[in-house]
């Protein structure tokens, strides 16, 4: 559902017929043009998705005679239209209004190019209705790279996030992090509105980011390339120290690249967490660091391996 106040106000909507429902029931990211069902094919007619009318429909209507046209218009409206927008500022058609009024179906207008605006509206619900879940961490922006820390409490999140805000980077979100699946394989991250840019630590209490670095220091929202897992140093359990392997956590159904990282006193997590992203942005232009040296290894056995032939 999307709150029907949002809807008007984000796409600069004139209510010509306004409705007294809080929601729009609509449910999908797509829109529909309903120029074949004006010319009366009704076997496909995606009547779930908001309905735009644009020159070719409101032409097409304009010539029919005036009974063809309240037939059509009748069928029309006997599905479960949750709105009609009516573009390039074209005006309503009197029938049009009584059938809207009847089926309690909104009917907004817009003086935008039909093309245009469909365009808006499909990035508007799909950021809107974009499946969403809330996860404790803090999320980072370290050279363009979106690192999303994660651990338990007391584990030094925040103060890792607060060296990096030093250290030049943009902090996105302390302690609560709202996610949206905004397509098939890319998730933005952002704060609540009531918390953002603020950040708790420990033994000081809750500081202002924006205020006390400047709004450099912040970004509002920022995508989550990769997720990174702090720890406490437990002795005896084997870290990955070369970085072969590739692992990967699952955020709404999205796999996001994984790195663990244990914590010990005296290590600088800023600086390994601004390494950890740049060696992300190396490794999505094709450079692996760890496969060159295995490389390298190869090649140095194989020429030894060849002057003991000799």
């Amino acid at each position: 559902m999307v709150r029907e106040a949002d809807f008007v106000k984000a796409l600069d909507l004139k209510r010509l017929l306004p409705t007294e429902a809080k929601t729009l029931p609509i449910e999908v990211s797509n829109a529909n043009r309903p120029g074949m069902q004006f010319a009366n094919y009704w076997d496909f007619f995606a009547y779930e998705r908001p309905q735009l009318l644009g020159k070719v429909e409101m032409t097409y209507l304009s010539q029919l005679d005036e009974s063809t046209r309240r037939e059509r218009l009748a069928k029309y409206f006997s599905y479960p239209l949750p709105c009609i927008i009516i573009c390039r500022g074209y005006p309503c058609f009197d029938e049009m209004l009584v059938f809207a009024a009847a089926h309690n179906v909104p009917i907004y207008s817009t003086k935008k190019e039909t093309t245009t605006f469909e365009l808006e509206l499909i990035s508007y619900l799909r950021n809107y209705l974009a499946p969403r879940e809330t996860r404790h961490g803090v999320l980072v922006n370290v050279y363009g790279t979106g690192l999303l820390i994660t651990g338990n409490s007391g584990v030094g999140k925040s103060e890792a996030a607060l060296e990096l805000v030093k250290r030049g980077h943009q902090l996105v979100a302390d302690d609560v992090v709202d996610i949206r699946r905004v397509s098939e394989d890319r998730l933005i991250g952002e704060a609540p509105e009531l918390v953002r840019h603020f950040m708790e630590i420990r033994g000081v209490g809750i500081i202002d980011i924006a205020m006390m670095y400047g709004v450099g220091a912040i970004i509002r929202s920022k995508s989550i390339d990769m997720e990174v897992h702090l720890e406490m140093w437990q002795a005896g359990k084997e870290y990955d120290r070369l970085g072969m392997a590739d692992n990967y956590t699952e955020i709404l159904g999205v796999r996001v690249p994984s790195l663990l990282l244990p914590i010990h006193p005296g290590r600088n997590l800023a600086v390994v967490l601004e390494v950890a992203a740049r060696n992300f942005r190396l490794k999505q232009t094709g450079y692996n660091a760890a496969m060159e040296l295995t490389r390298r290894h190869m090649e140095r056995a194989q020429r030894a391996g060849a002057d003991d032939e000799e």
